[in-house]
């Protein structure tokens, strides 16, 4: 039967009894034994009568049960509990010897001599806390007996070094040693740059220097792990200590955030690999509290491209500010019916809109603009593989350029508040099929916004490669790294901006709720990284080495690529917003009139050319006449 809150089961008090009261007679029968066999030792040469004594030693007991209990002895799992909690029971024996050694020598004669007490009490100490930790000394002495008898040798053990001597770090020590005695962990030290705690000991482990000293220490304690334990560090300081760890030849773990775990009731485990977020540098990114986020609840809000990396990740965080309705847009089945029934799952109360369509035909995205006038669109459908789209130049027309004309047209005509492109820093002086065609798509809302029947904001963010996304190189070489190598690269100083999915929609529900219309945001991408370095951090995260397991391989520059990527021309004037990392580039000025632009986009997306080079040559043609700042032609 259920037990309400502050109840418990009688069945529980009585199990919980029932182990209390063995333990007490074990230690009974542990001190009776202990006083025995050193009083008959002190007997057989003293000539000491046993019967004497016996009322003393019943009353020692007794006394030493009460000082156990009192210690919180008897509340403790002794099978999961810390080697050093054997300090209570000791410290319980103190007691009992001060106070019964006292209380004898008070009485004339004794009624035990006071070397009977100190060495009783001794083997007492010595019998109890061997009882409590016999799984340990049995496991010893096991392997022992094997060594000796058998010829077998143990098991290797893991020699663990720790960074981090914190209480994320004191808590880790404890699990390794107890929860996972069977794997034989074997700590040799912590590394703390904090110098006070240098040469100190924490739960048996000493502190053996910074991260200066970790390549040595290494070395010197043949360390097969180190695990990082640390949370409250800056993102520059944490990928020093990995770049110290990368020096060695060990593997690398990460103690997950504790608190972390208990917010989100997750079941994460003790010890995690190195992340790709962590190498980067990105921190993470939650609301801000001087964007009003409520323009987007209780909202009808259509995602295109929700069965995508960033599509279904927008899904999920807009599912956390109360809209009225989604409406979940794709052309992937399968991927489209496992995001509906995760979200129906975790959201049962928001109204849930499956739509299997492509957004390149217009009268299937009408029916969709007509039966449920969505107020927003997040336009996150798009061709984004920069080689795949140079040898099928007219699929990238056709889904990337006619796609959002038609989302963008009916936002227009159904009167939707806002409109949302994802576009991309490929699109800054493109130089591939991919990204005239999203710098296109830019110019059309800017083009829309500039209709004088219009009233929907349309804007446009921008940002670079996504980590785990489709179109990201990190998966690309998680697999090459599984299946043995080669690595590969496509020019040494190619180098690109990162941030994680979760951020980077962060960052485009709150650049939604900013935009004026006819605006593109930037979101802050940091610093670059450089390809090659990230795929040598990659292989070694996994304690292997680079051109040695794993080799790297240079495979040339592909077509459309650019070895650095830019956020914004030249001719392109960033200012701030209220928000720390989101930048406005706006208050265009076009050598277009609507009317021309829309003829020219009819032109482009009727070709019969399957040649890339032409179209890429009329799409920059197309977005050089429509240069951000150039002032109107008279």
């Amino acid at each position: 039967m259920y037990q309400g809150a502050g109840q418990v089961s009688p069945k529980r008090y009585s199990a919980y009894y029932r182990r209390v009261l063995l333990s007490i007679l074990i230690d009974i029968v542990i001190f009776i034994a202990s006083y025995t066999i050193t009083f008959s030792a002190r007997a057989a040469t003293s000539g000491l009568i046993a019967d004497e004594s016996i009322g003393p030693i019943l009353i020692n007991t007794l006394m030493m049960i009460v000082m156990l209990y009192l210690f919180g002895v008897y509340q403790r799992m002794w099978t999961r509990t810390s080697g050093h909690e054997a300090r209570i029971i000791i410290y319980a024996f103190l007691l009992n010897t001060l106070v019964f050694g006292t209380f004898n020598t008070l009485f004339e004669p004794r009624p035990l001599p006071n070397s009977v007490v100190l060495v009783g009490n001794l083997l007492a100490l010595s019998a109890m806390i061997a009882v409590r930790y016999r799984s340990r000394l049995i496991s010893g002495l096991e392997w022992r007996w094997k060594v000796l008898w058998r010829g077998e040798l143990p098991k290797a053990k893991t020699r663990v070094l720790i960074v981090g001597a914190g209480q994320s770090g004191e808590a880790l020590t404890r699990h390794l040693r107890h929860r996972f005695a069977d794997q034989e962990y074997v700590i040799v030290g912590f590394i703390d740059d904090d110098p006070d705690k240098q040469d100190m000991y924490i739960e048996g482990t000493r502190v053996l220097g910074t991260r200066r000293d970790i390549l040595r220490i290494v070395d010197d304690c043949r360390v097969d792990l180190i695990i990082v334990a640390i949370h409250n560090i800056s993102s520059a300081d944490f990928r020093a200590i990995i770049a110290e760890c990368e020096k060695t030849k060990a593997l690398i773990k990460v103690v997950p955030d504790v608190l972390d775990i208990v917010r989100s009731q997750s079941h994460a485990l003790l010890l995690r690999d190195v992340q790709i977020e962590d190498l980067i540098g990105r921190s993470v990114i939650s609301r801000q509290e001087g964007i009003d986020l409520s323009l987007v609840s209780n909202r009808v809000v259509l995602v295109t491209g929700a069965a995508g990396s960033i599509g279904s990740e927008l899904s999920r965080q807009l599912m956390l500010t109360a809209p009225k309705q989604v409406i979940l847009l794709d052309n992937n089945e399968s991927g489209l019916h496992d995001l509906l029934t995760e979200l129906t799952t975790r959201f049962p109360n928001i109204d849930l809109v499956p739509a299997l369509s492509d957004v390149s035909l217009e009268s299937n995205v009408r029916r969709v603009f007509e039966k449920h006038r969505p107020q927003l669109v997040f336009h996150a459908a798009a061709y984004k593989h920069v080689p795949m789209l140079e040898y099928y130049p007219t699929e990238a027309l056709r889904v990337n350029v006619r796609g959002t004309y038609n989302l963008a047209k009916l936002a227009s005509e159904y009167l939707v508040e806002r409109f949302v492109l994802i576009s991309t820093d490929k699109a800054v002086n493109p130089s591939s099929i991919m990204g005239a065609t999203k710098r296109v798509c830019e110019l059309m809302v800017h083009i829309m916004s500039q209709q004088p029947d219009n009233i929907t904001l349309f804007t446009a963010v921008r940002f670079g490669n996504v980590l785990g996304s489709r179109g990201s190189v990190v998966p690309t070489f998680n697999r090459q790294i599984d299946s043995g190598g080669p690595v590969t690269v496509t020019h040494k100083d190619m180098k690109r901006y990162f941030m994680s999915i979760p951020e980077a929609v962060n960052l485009i529900i709150h650049a939604a709720c900013l935009t004026q219309g006819d605006d593109i945001f930037i979101l802050q991408m940091g610093e670059e990284v450089r390809i090659l370095e990230l795929a040598e951090r990659m292989i070694r995260m996994r304690g292997l080495r680079p051109y040695i397991d794993i080799d790297i391989r240079i495979t040339g520059v592909r077509p459309g690529e650019k070895l650095n990527e830019e956020l914004y021309t030249q001719t392109e004037t960033p200012q701030p917003t209220l928000h720390p990392n989101i930048i406005r580039l706006s208050q265009w000025k076009t050598r277009y009139t609507p009317a021309s632009f829309w003829e020219e986009i009819h032109c482009l997306t009727q070709t019969d050319s399957v040649n890339a080079d032409q179209i890429l040559q009329q799409l920059q043609a197309l977005t050089q006449h429509n240069t951000p700042y150039a002032m109107s032609a008279d």
